[in-house]
């Protein structure tokens, strides 16, 4: 059997039978890029959210709750994926 038959063979993909480690490393890299973008979108959000609000006067942000010295730190978690319900 050649290199080409070798790695093209349907024999691999049989109904049953497991994975392979390629098959495994794959799934697992779809899974780190998925959660990158993931966190990307969390920054991004952040990003936006934070330009927003700091334009806002501190009287207004006091009266969010918010405070201009921790406002980053309070987007940054509100924003965040793993800090959701």
């Amino acid at each position: 059997m050649t290199t080409h038959e070798q790695v093209l063979s349907t024999e691999a993909f049989a109904e049953g039978r497991p994975a392979g480690p390629l098959a495994s490393w794959i799934r697992s890299i779809g899974g780190l890029i998925a959660a990158w973008a993931d966190t990307c979108a969390d920054y991004y959000a952040a990003v936006a959210m934070y330009k927003q609000l700091s334009a806002l006067s501190d009287a207004e942000l006091m009266r969010r709750g918010l405070s201009r010295a921790t406002l980053a730190n309070d987007v940054r978690a509100a924003c965040e994926r793993s800090s959701q319900p």
